[in-house]
């Protein structure tokens, strides 16, 4: 995939909602396109992307506090990590009898994320030649000052 001049186009057909609320749906909901197509040869979307990468890097890692790390509730981080355990990317590593999960990366899950990082990495790249490095960072600063509404 590429972004270019054909995606200016397509852009700026669209109109802004008046509503705040929407038009950041609507970004994300088209930067998690970009990134699922950018993704796609591997077999994962952005968000199991997300969930891979940070098991790894914080595994062994409890469900809880995987959800308190990616801020995610943790109902909707259970039904998200269903998918990559069936397709034997994760797996418990925790003692036998142990009530708390410790989520690991199976070997298929580790050459999984590795075959994906240079996938990510385009994707970044194109966003970035996309929208310019300055435009970039100030998006990325807004983002960061509207997440501080937040109260969780």
């Amino acid at each position: 995939m590429k972004l270019g001049a054909e995606m200016d186009r397509k852009i700026d057909s669209k109109q802004p909602s008046p509503c705040n609320c929407i038009n950041l749906r609507r970004a994300s909901q088209a930067i998690t396109e970009v990134y699922d197509e950018f993704l796609e040869p591997s077999g994962l979307k952005i968000s199991q992307y997300a969930l891979l990468k940070n098991i790894m890097q914080f595994g062994p890692v409890s469900v809880s506090d995987l959800a308190l790390t990616i801020r995610l509730d943790r109902t909707t981080l259970v039904r998200n990590l269903k998918p990559l355990e069936m397709r034997g990317l994760i797996m418990d590593a925790s003692a036998k009898g142990s009530r708390n999960r410790q989520l690991v990366l199976t070997d298929q899950g580790n050459k999984t994320l590795q075959g994906a990082v240079s996938l990510w990495l385009a994707a970044q790249d194109g966003i970035e030649q996309y929208l310019g490095k300055d435009d970039l960072n100030t998006l990325t600063l807004l983002l960061s000052k509207i997440e501080k509404l937040s109260k969780k």
